[in-house]
């Protein structure tokens, strides 16, 4: 691993802003009413986008956050759905507002676009539209936000794996009014539709999306009036407290200390070479801070990561450890401290490209349990097939001429842990999306899903395995384009306590010809009509010494088709009655 002399003068420190503290006593039933209040506001940003937006990558794959802010910028509540979003919309409604000049010209019915990568996290496509809230008497309260994908704005494609500046890779709107009390500022409507390929689905998606934080602010206002200039402050600062001390009491119970762990990339998207990095955890008391500091320079091609989502995966990691299934607000992150040095990949200066901003991200959460790993084996599960595998499609239809798009996350296996076997779903990352149905794939673009099926002997061995990889095969029905970011197919997902790793992911490309090709990142690669591509996700890795899994599970996963003859002979040799006792029921 390279060693870095960082500038002390390079080094960023974030930490979660601590606010006030409750005015008065407040019953804690009105304080829960409170919370849920605010997590139902968030819901329902949610669901109005997933009822009006156009495209499929927003209603069905749940590619986008919705959150609920105070004047503050305090992260109040946030809707389940993208996770790596976690915390970083504060940045977007910090910098738009000061777009526009700051709060004192902002007025009820104004949104704000903002989507300059270096404050939104994440690449040109992921807009943040901010909505502020007031109360009746004219104060600021706060500010609703959704940041959702746009199937194109702008770059040099729809979904790029080699850009080699910022600026290739899409649009910027730095912080502008959308609407200005509540009427659409034409020039500016007019500038983001023309600054795409797909316009007739992305304002579908813009009206949908600036329709949802309206929901949004509605909620906060209401809220608000119901409880009092009073009663809601107070409950809020309460909710925090309490958000914080869950955080804090995980931290209490891991030895102080300094854990590093370790990741890496195929590639940077331009140059072929491994990426390898470290993620640094200083458990100190109740604490913890994650240190990116000696990670590479900013790189090349486009898998920088800035500071926002830096911090984010930062969130995402700890809070699934340590938040207890709750629904995140700024309280949970105040235990984190996030420390970045300006230039590295985790922290790139503009123009660094940065459209692969998540793929870092999520290797960096993989290595932030890889650290929690060392000190607590039963805390953290194994290795996850570590990417989301993600396509985005386009081309132009036969019959009508019209341009269409589609994109994409995939599940992989994730590890085996303490409490038992892994699961297929998503990267954590991306945990609470999803990919869209089959019939709705189907139904409005041009391809057959031909094979869709868990591949067995994927999973590592353990005494709880990991969970599967499966294989989805897609046959082109019209010739179009296909970019695939999918990642970690160099590496195979490690394993704790003596399991043995997970299968690495793959892509290939059978061509019309029957020759077939292996793929990894590419952009906007020709699929002729008569193509399949066909996608083999990673398995988690295992969790303690095979030899120590039950024999009866090992028996369930055999006559299930997930392990093979010899997968059990090579991993759990005293299971091997297994195959004869099965061999003996087939044959009576």
């Amino acid at each position: 691993m390279a060693e870095f002399q960082a500038n002390p003068s390079d080094i960023r420190v974030h930490v979660a802003s601590h606010g006030g503290t409750a005015e008065q006593d407040i019953d804690p039933v009105i304080v829960e009413i409170v919370r849920h209040s605010l997590d139902s506001a968030a819901n329902q940003m949610k669901r109005t986008l997933i009822r009006t937006s156009v495209s499929p990558l927003i209603y069905e794959v749940l590619d986008f956050a919705a959150a609920i802010y105070d004047k503050d910028l305090r992260m109040l509540s946030q809707a389940p759905s993208l996770p790596l979003f976690m915390g970083t919309l504060d940045f977007c409604i910090d910098a738009a507002v000061k777009g526009i000049g700051g709060t004192d010209n902002l007025k009820p019915g104004d949104v704000l676009l903002y989507n300059w990568p270096y404050g939104t996290g994440s690449h040109a496509q992921d807009s943040a539209l901010i909505q502020p809230a007031f109360s009746t008497n004219g104060e600021l309260l706060g500010y609703a936000a959704i940041k959702a994908h746009w199937l194109d704005i702008g770059a040099y494609a729809p979904y790029c794996t080699d850009t080699t500046d910022v600026y290739q890779e899409g649009t910027f709107f730095p912080g502008v009014k959308l609407f200005s009390e509540g009427k659409v500022v034409d020039d500016i409507y007019r500038c983001v539709l023309a600054n795409s390929r797909m316009p007739h689905i992305i304002e579908g998606d813009i009206r949908a999306q600036a329709t949802a934080v309206g929901v949004g602010v509605s909620e906060l206002e209401r809220v608000y009036a119901r409880f009092g200039a009073e009663v809601f402050p107070s409950a809020v600062e309460k909710i925090f407290d309490h958000g914080e001390a869950i955080v804090k009491s995980y931290f209490e119970q891991i030895p102080d200390g300094t854990y590093v762990g370790c990741g890496v990339m195929d590639n940077n998207g331009v140059t072929q070479d491994k990426l390898p990095f470290e993620a640094t955890l200083i458990v100190d008391g109740d604490s913890v801070t994650v240190d990116f500091t000696k990670s590479p320079d900013e790189q090349s091609g486009p898998v920088n990561c800035p500071l926002p989502s830096t911090i984010s995966a930062s969130r995402v990691a700890v809070a699934m450890l340590a938040g207890k299934n709750e629904s995140p607000n700024e309280g949970h992150f105040r235990a984190i401290t996030v420390k970045t040095r300006r230039g590295s990949m985790f922290d790139p200066k503009p123009p660094a490209p940065c459209f692969l901003y998540g793929w870092p991200a999520m290797q960096a959460i993989e290595a932030i349990y890889h650290a929690v790993s060392k000190v607590d084996e039963a805390a953290v599960p194994a290795c996850s097939g570590g990417d989301i595998c993600a396509l985005v499609w386009w081309g132009v239809r036969k019959e009508s001429g019209e341009m269409w798009g589609d994109g994409s996350p995939f599940p992989v296996g994730h590890g085996g842990h303490v409490h038992g076997d892994g699961c297929t779903m998503m990267h954590i990352a991306e945990s609470a999306t999803q990919f869209a149905p089959i019939e709705v794939m189907e139904s409005k673009f041009p391809w057959m899903v031909k094979v869709l099926e868990f591949m067995t002997d994927s999973c590592g061995a353990g005494e709880h395995r990991g969970g599967l990889g499966y294989a989805i095969s897609f046959h082109v029905l019209e010739d179009c384009f296909v970019t695939s970011s999918v990642e970690r197919t160099l590496t195979d997902p490690w394993s704790i306590a003596g399991g043995s790793e997970g299968v690495p992911n793959r892509m290939e490309v059978q061509n019309p010809d029957g020759s077939v090709e292996t793929i990894g990142k590419v952009t906007g690669r020709e699929m002729l009509e008569g193509s399949t591509l066909t996608i083999y996700t990673g398995g988690g890795g295992g969790y303690g010494d095979p030899k120590r899994r039950d024999i009866e599970a090992v028996r369930r996963d055999y006559e299930d088709g997930v392990i093979s003859k010899g997968h059990v002979t090579k991993y759990y040799p005293h299971a091997a009655g297994v195959l004869e006792s099965t061999a003996q029921v087939a044959a009576e």
